[in-house]
């Protein structure tokens, strides 16, 4: 999903094995780019049974921790499965169906945090030790490749 520079950005990617959806109301904030995919995967496969939600400056996440996401909702028929790294939680975050309506009411600069706080008690979450890295800066970038890469 593109939102600022989306014309600058959309002339830069291989679009033949992707669908790059743009984000009108970017300026509103994270919740504004979660209501505008998670449109965009109802109007592509409406019977999906959910999402995932995930940033894209955390390096460190895997096909096999976005597949653990899966094998643990399947495994504990929770409707929302988390990563917990150091003394918090957040993305990569699998949503069932059933919230999607709550995460398409969200507004603001606010991501889904305040969803998957409000039903802590009947969460889960598996470890990612890792999730507390993100690519922010330049200087983010220089430190990242200083580390050697580990698994989840």
């Amino acid at each position: 999903m593109l939102g600022a520079n989306a014309e600058a950005l959309e002339k830069e990617i291989d679009q033949q094995n992707i669908h790059v959806i743009i984000n009108t109301e970017w300026q509103e904030g994270m919740a504004s780019s979660i209501r505008c995919g998670l449109n965009a995967i109802l109007t592509m496969a409406p019977s999906s049974d959910g999402i995932i939600l995930m940033l894209c400056d955390q390096p460190f996440v895997t096909a096999s921790l976005l597949n653990d996401l899966l094998k643990t909702h399947k495994e504990t028929s929770k409707p929302v499965i988390t990563c917990s790294y150091g003394n918090t939680f957040g993305p990569p975050t699998f949503f069932h169906k059933s919230m999607f309506s709550e995460l398409l009411q969200l507004k603001g600069d606010t991501g889904a945090r305040k969803i998957v706080q409000q039903y802590a008690n009947n969460i889960v979450t598996i470890p990612f030790s890792q999730g507390h890295i993100d690519i922010d800066t330049q200087s983010d970038y220089e430190n990242l490749t200083s580390v050697p890469p580990q698994a989840h």
